[in-house]
């Protein structure tokens, strides 16, 4: 049987993924660092921000999904939506408003004369993180508990159980699924940030990575990658002992459970709301009122729009033959699983193995390509998911008709799968660019001399203590995170719109 050309278009991609990777083994079998004392520290520092992180991530979010999921909140939807924003800011912003606003000088102290206590080291980024990430468990424990039958839980209602001992003991079991899920995803996300334990000054993995970078020590950082690497498959050899169950719900349930826990959770989410947006949004909003736009160059949101636009448009033309071979059988779909290899690859790891394909490159070494080439090995499977999804809801019997009429293979792709995937390629494009926008360490170390971007000036200015300086780029990523989101969903109302038409 002939190859599909779709896989000897997936193989270069494949294997650029699994490059960085051998990079940093060979890069790490020549460093002379031992495991040590401050090593251990690393570790330990790294494990118990991910297990805090987790647990604070877990008892904010199932709460929450209880209570948007089941109790008749006045608008929910809306409730929802602002309980899932903390997703739109990226945790640095979140790590750099608080260190701003906390401690002797800071913004509340300012603002208020009250003294208030320094947000760092591990309780300060456990906190931080927390914020930034219990929309995961808010997200996916929601939609475990949307595909559950109510009939068992109204089942328990009628003998006798109250309201809160029948989620407990006959709704959440049935959950833990989703749970768990959103529990991976978090000690995902927790591992491989760079910019919260950095800003908040505890020794992690990617902050001692960077430092590493830094002095010189490519083979020690790589080594520490390979380490930070060994924690992030434990995490996804995890995430494959959990299977998606789902049941055949005719309907959502609903509980009443009173003014009283109607208000409760309200004024829960409107603490979160205060601390995960409100107050970034006032940190930054009060430099910004007292400083101006100070010597801001518009330059800087140029260039991040223009690396992120250039990666969007390479990474959907990069997913396209990947997401179609996926398709087409059992070595597709290694190929995809292959490709999706980068996302679980902190963005600090990726860039420490590209810095060193640049240093032996010359061609390549601090180059906007290379640049780019990182944000579509990291944000690679964004499109490949998108595309795929899509490419999955064509019917086989349009293209079977259009080769029928005697279209080439080419032809027909060209003419009936590549206009239909159209949306899978705009909402691939569109994560690409959200996320690339957001990239920080990838960004740090890849970027071209000279070439600065909002992420990248944010981190300068916090090292230079000119934290006031901060606040344009900080408002500009919300801004654009939020309208990147915003138009996404956008889209996807629509295409479900005109599917339904």
């Amino acid at each position: 049987m002939k190859t599909p050309l779709s896989y000897w278009l997936s193989l270069p991609v494949a294997a650029a993924v699994l490059a960085p990777l051998a990079v940093l083994a060979w890069l790490g079998l020549q460093a002379d660092l031992a495991f040590d004392a401050s090593n251990a520290a690393i570790v330990i520092n790294s494990v118990l921000l991910t297990v805090l992180t987790v647990f604070g991530a877990i008892l904010l979010g199932v709460p929450l999904a209880l209570a948007t999921t089941y109790i008749r909140l006045p608008g929910r939807t809306l409730w929802l939506a602002l309980l899932a924003a903390p997703l739109a800011m990226p945790s640095y912003l979140g790590a750099f408003a608080y260190f701003a606003a906390f401690g002797p000088g800071g913004t509340l102290e300012t603002l208020t004369g009250v003294a208030t206590p320094n947000v760092r080291g591990l309780a300060g980024a456990t906190l931080v993180m927390t914020l930034y990430t219990y929309p995961f468990v808010l997200l996916t424990t929601r939609s475990a508990l949307r595909h559950l039958n109510p009939a068992m839980l109204d089942a328990a209602r009628t003998l006798g159980l109250s309201p809160g001992r029948a989620l407990l003991s006959v709704v959440l079991p049935r959950a833990r699924n989703g749970i768990a899920a959103g529990a991976l995803l978090v000690a995902l996300y927790t591992l491989s940030d760079f910019g919260t334990p950095a800003i908040l000054r505890l020794d992690t993995f990617t902050r001692m990575i960077f430092v590493e970078y830094n002095a010189f020590g490519l083979d020690r950082a790589a080594l520490l990658s390979l380490q930070l690497l060994a924690l992030v498959a434990v995490i996804l050899w995890l995430e494959t002992r959990f299977g998606a169950e789902r049941e055949r719900p005719t309907r959502t349930a609903t509980l009443d459970l009173g003014a009283g826990w109607r208000a409760a959770t309200m004024t829960a989410g409107l603490l979160l709301m205060l601390a995960a947006l409100a107050l970034p949004l006032l940190v930054f909003g009060h430099y910004l009122w007292r400083e101006g736009l100070g010597e801001f160059d518009p330059m800087l949101a140029w260039h991040s729009a223009y690396a992120a636009g250039l990666a969007a448009v390479a990474a959907v033309v990069v997913a396209l033959p990947v997401a179609y071979a996926a398709g087409l059988g059992r070595g597709g779909r290694l190929l995809e699983r292959i490709a999706h290899l980068g996302f679980g690859v902190p963005g600090i790891v990726l860039a420490t193995a590209l810095v060193y394909v640049g240093l032996q490159l010359s061609v390549l070494y601090q180059t906007l390509a290379l640049l780019v080439i990182g944000y579509v090995l990291r944000f690679l499977p964004l499109a490949v998911g998108s595309l795929r999804t899509r490419l999955e809801r064509i019917e086989h019997h349009q293209i079977a008709a259009a080769r029928s009429l005697g279209a080439a293979p080419f032809e027909a792709f060209r003419r009936i799968t590549l206009p239909l995937a159209l949306p899978g390629i705009v909402a691939g494009a569109a994560l690409v660019f959200l996320e690339a926008m957001r990239e920080l360490p990838a960004t740090l170390l890849l970027q071209p001399t000279g070439f600065e971007t909002l992420a990248t000036y944010l981190w300068r200015v916090y090292e230079a203590g000119y934290l006031g300086r901060g606040a344009v780029p900080a408002l500009l990523l919300v801004l654009i995170s939020a309208g990147a989101l915003v138009a996404l969903l956008t889209g996807e109302e629509r295409a479900g719109e005109a599917r339904g038409a």
